[in-house]
């Protein structure tokens, strides 16, 4: 499956960006955007419907101490998968 461009609003600028996964269906991918002159972290997951990437969930990091609560609670759950 070729790599298509990010369907991310235009309002933000991509600087990075990583497909986590995709299949016909799901298209997960992180960001680093760039908006209002500020920098954030994006975790996207978008649903194809219609033959049009829709997004049904963002997730947005704006610091450096936010990402690390976020990872420090994953890390204790993270035992629990297997």
């Amino acid at each position: 499956m070729a790599e298509e461009k990010l369907p991310i609003s235009e309002k933000l600028s991509v600087l990075k960006a990583e497909t986590i996964y995709m299949t016909d269906k799901w298209w997960c991918a992180v960001a680093l955007v760039e908006a209002f002159g500020k920098k954030q972290i994006a975790f996207y997951l978008w649903l194809k419907k219609d033959n049009k990437w829709k997004r049904k969930q963002k997730f947005v990091l704006h610091s450096k101490k936010e990402w690390h609560d976020v990872k420090e609670r994953i890390e204790e759950m993270i035992g629990e998968l297997k």
